[in-house]
């Protein structure tokens, strides 16, 4: 019986810690290049909403999420755009991406379905198999030999590390911040299409539940590294599998306690591990090529 819940939760981190490590590769690419990039619960969002939208309508899982990748990319560029663009402020842009999605879905719901709450129920058949989890931990691997071994990874890190230097070199910085932003949307809108066509069947609002800024406190707490950021997303995914699990069985104690573990976890990670974490020397910094 104690390998059965032992297996039971080792199941439920992977899978609850999926969306998260997802959302944090691509915030990982995005910082890494030298854009903060606080818009991932934004971006989980659109990927949750659009999925499930073009699900409903194509039938098919697969079109839903491409559809939902599409949205991430296309809400991405909006905030490279703005931030590399027109060098406005990271932080600021971000933090307007995530308050326009938590409005746009529920506008859209309402004038396709009638109902601003949620969209219609997905049947089983047409929910999207585990393949996320598989692509999730997959990609950290990967995502280590890009940054690490490859001429686009040092390009990515020297855009963030030290921009007028890579000018310099020959690299075009905006042409590489772009893509990091734009592959972290890519990303993040998986994690968010995978809670509303995988882990659920429907989107509902702010599903996300503040999973990007989780998202986005791994990557921090993994100091911008693949596999330290894959281990706080199973860390945080534990703590949210612990609390599910811990529901009715400890008596006395409401759920709503037992529901706020990871986002408490959150915040004592960061208080106490951010002060050990060197962020990218050029992050959040705007950079204007030289005339």
């Amino acid at each position: 019986m104690r390998d059965i819940f032992r297996l039971a939760i080792l199941l439920s981190t992977i899978r609850l810690a999926t969306p998260l490590l997802l959302a944090a590769l691509g915030g990982l690419l995005s910082e890494r290049s030298g854009v903060i990039n606080i818009a991932l619960e934004g971006l989980m969002l659109a990927g949750a909403f659009t999925g499930a939208a073009v699900t409903h309508y194509a039938g098919s899982p697969w079109i839903g999420l491409l559809g939902g990748i599409a949205a991430g990319i296309f809400i991405a560029s909006v905030h490279a755009i703005a931030c590399i663009r027109f060098d406005s402020d990271q932080v600021v842009t971000g933090t307007a991406v995530n308050i326009l999605m938590l409005g746009i879905p529920t506008l859209l719901s309402g004038a396709l379905f009638g109902t601003t709450g949620s969209t219609p129920q997905i049947p089983r058949t047409n929910l999207i198999p585990n393949a996320p989890i598989i692509i999730a931990f997959a990609l950290v691997p990967l995502t280590w030999y890009v940054l690490y071994r490859t001429p686009f990874g040092l390009r990515l890190r020297a855009a963030g590390e030290s921009p007028e230097a890579a000018d310099t070199a020959g690299i075009s910085v905006a042409r590489i911040r772009y893509a990091g932003v734009l592959l972290s949307g890519a990303l993040a809108a998986i994690g968010g299409a995978y809670l509303s066509i995988g882990q659920s069947s429907l989107f509902t609002r702010n599903m996300t539940s503040g999973r990007g800024y989780i998202a986005l406190a791994a990557v921090i707490f993994g100091k911008w590294r693949p596999v330290q950021t894959m281990l706080a997303c199973l860390l945080f995914g534990f703590a949210e599998a612990a609390a599910i699990q811990m529901q009715g069985v400890i008596p006395r104690v409401r759920v709503e306690y037992i529901q706020i573990i990871p986002y408490v976890l959150t915040m004592v990670v960061l208080a106490g591990f951010i002060g050990t974490s060197r962020a990218p020397r050029a992050l959040g910094r705007p950079y204007e090529k030289e005339r």
